[in-house]
């Protein structure tokens, strides 16, 4: 099983190549070549730092983005987004102006606005992941985070899991063969080594 892993300048990509291998990725593939991903089996979209700088990152790679959306739409290939790439899949992200995303999953990345002063905005550390409804990937836990924005579906259907920091954030979305989580698990021990194993044994 070959897994794409996209190389757009979005940080973490080190961590999560070795996390995959830790799940039992045998064949991983850290590129921005749009021939290996349209070939890929998996594709994993990571992402840390800002919205904007990440879609510009992406969409600056010449024909990823088509191949991405073809591998996904029309093969089915399923695709794990993490934390920025997550927020990727929105339709606008709110980060330093307002900015299209892939549209992919319906939704606005906002920025997290507590109602009580005392939550701190970076949302950063362990905190629970709490599926919404069954689902073959998102299972009930503790995972790593650190983010300033959420993902603010426009369907609930599209919410799989969610958390609580000054108030419910979503922690993971999905639809078809696409999965999108705010949490880090290469970051997140056991249970995120976990998470990736089912992800490569996913078959939605």
């Amino acid at each position: 099983m070959s897994i794409a892993l996209i190389d757009y300048g979005a940080g973490n990509l080190h961590s999560v190549h070795n996390a995959l291998v830790k799940a039992g990725a045998k064949d991983v593939a850290v590129t921005a070549d749009p021939d290996v991903v349209a070939r890929a089996d998996r594709i994993v979209l990571p992402g840390v730092g800002a919205f904007r700088a990440c879609r510009d990152g992406l969409y600056g790679l010449s024909g990823v983005v088509e191949a991405m959306s073809a591998a996904v739409h029309e093969r089915g290939v399923p695709f794990l987004g993490i934390c920025v790439g997550m927020q990727l899949l929105a339709d606008t992200g709110e980060e330093f102006g307002s900015h299209e995303g892939l549209g992919w999953v319906p939704g606005t990345v906002r920025l997290i606005d507590p109602a009580d002063p005392e939550i701190k905005v970076p949302h950063m550390g362990w905190n629970d992941v709490v599926p919404a409804a069954p689902h073959g990937l998102i299972e009930p836990g503790e995972a790593y985070y650190l983010h300033s924005y959420h993902f603010d579906a426009s369907d609930p259907a599209h919410i799989l899991a969610t958390t609580k920091h000054g108030g419910p954030l979503v922690s993971a979305v999905g639809r078809d063969t696409i999965v999108g989580v705010q949490f880090h698990p290469e970051k997140s021990q056991a249970y995120g080594l976990a998470f990736l194993s089912r992800f490569l044994e996913w078959k939605p």
